[in-house]
């Protein structure tokens, strides 16, 4: 591996990787904050992830100053245009099913779709999974946290 050569896609992720921490930041920085929280308030855990997202973003960045971290043998393999459709059609069908069915159903729908992007075909398997992962997340922040990250035909049949 060359260590002295920039390795210019990789360090666009890298670089990607810092934008998006700024954009976090930016976004935890609004996050109101009630008077009564003495230490522990609403914006620490975004902080943190911050934190970790601009880590990454750094070791990335430094890994493509260093020659990259793709082997040669990744290099060679080229990207499958139709996987990458599928996983855009699944955030696509996320954004636009979320509302209408909630987020229990968009996330499975979500969850089927980046499976077979990755190549596995076996949808009713990943849709029970996907479904179970959904249904886990949706109530435990509805329960748990007492945030409603979209409410819909599933979550309302089973009491949430």
């Amino acid at each position: 591996m060359d260590r002295t050569t920039l390795k210019m896609p990789e360090a666009l992720i890298g670089l990607g990787v810092l934008a998006f921490a700024g954009v976090a930041l930016w976004q935890t920085w609004e996050i109101p904050v009630s008077p009564l929280y003495a230490k522990v308030g609403p914006r620490v855990l975004p902080y943190i992830t911050v934190g970790g997202l601009a880590l990454f973003g750094v070791l990335l960045l430094w890994r493509a100053l260093r020659g990259g971290w793709q082997s040669d043998e990744e290099k060679e393999v080229p990207l499958d245009w139709g996987a990458v459709l599928v996983l855009a059609v699944g955030l696509a069908a996320n954004v636009a099913l979320i509302g209408p069915f909630g987020f229990t159903l968009a996330s499975t729908v979500l969850f089927v779709l980046v499976a077979f992007a990755f190549g596995d075909r076996h949808v009713v398997r990943n849709a029970g999974i996907g479904l179970a992962i959904s249904l886990l997340a949706y109530f435990g922040f509805a329960k748990t946290l007492g945030v409603n990250i979209g409410a819909g035909v599933v979550e309302r049949a089973l009491g949430g």
